[in-house]
């Protein structure tokens, strides 16, 4: 590919640019119990989490709901909020990275799978939400990744060419999912691999 091909670099946020961690959420909200597991999956694999991230409830409706889905108590709902939040920290060189990818002229924006009110968090905690240029969050959308709606939502949202763009997500089939609407993609490891693979593809920063 050439150069000239790729100028905008779209960004995945979970395991992108902060760590996202449900099993240790999980650990944390509930101890050390026999089923962490099957506990987290309960939680982030449920219809009420998917909901949460479509944007069609909010993060109180969502506290209410598990506790009566699951039996949590208001205290266990609290504190898994509270780490879903707190363990999301900066994945070292992945805010650098964005940082020299934008000031090469390359424009830049982020994808993702999110609630609002962790959104609202990351943009209070961190000053990495600015560099971009726009986001698309499947809460403002009703949107998941890999449906490819998602992908076409942010092309039209910001008059982007897919052909121009090339995607960065850690998990392969959300991947896939942009590369069948004509993105490029990269699956995340880590900053520097990122790097390797932009530059792999002809950017220059």
């Amino acid at each position: 590919m050439e150069s000239s091909n790729i100028k905008n670099v779209v960004f995945d946020i979970g395991n992108v640019v902060v760590r996202w961690a449900p099993l240790e959420i999980t650990r944390l909200t509930f101890g050390e119990i026999d089923s962490v597991e099957e506990r987290a999956q309960s939680i982030f694999q449920s219809d009420i989490w998917l909901n949460l991230n479509k944007g069609f409830i909010s993060e109180s409706e969502a506290k209410y709901q598990y506790r009566k889905a699951l039996d949590l108590s208001e205290l266990e709902c609290e504190r898994l909020f509270y780490y879903v939040k707190q363990t999301q920290l900066l994945i070292y060189g992945s805010v650098d990275l964005i940082k020299r990818v934008k000031t090469a002229d390359y424009r830049v924006f982020a994808l993702t799978d999110n609630v609002h009110e962790i959104v609202s968090h990351l943009k209070t905690t961190y000053r990495f939400w600015d560099l971009f240029e726009g986001a698309t969050v499947s809460a403002e959308v009703g949107l998941l990744k890999p449906q490819p709606e998602i992908y076409q939502s942010l092309l039209t949202q910001f008059d982007l060419k897919a052909s121009e763009t090339v995607f960065i997500d850690d998990m392969p089939y959300n991947v896939e999912g942009a590369e069948s609407v004509g993105i490029a993609g990269i699956q995340f490891e880590t900053s520097a691999q990122c790097e390797s693979a932009l530059k792999a593809l002809g950017l220059s920063f």
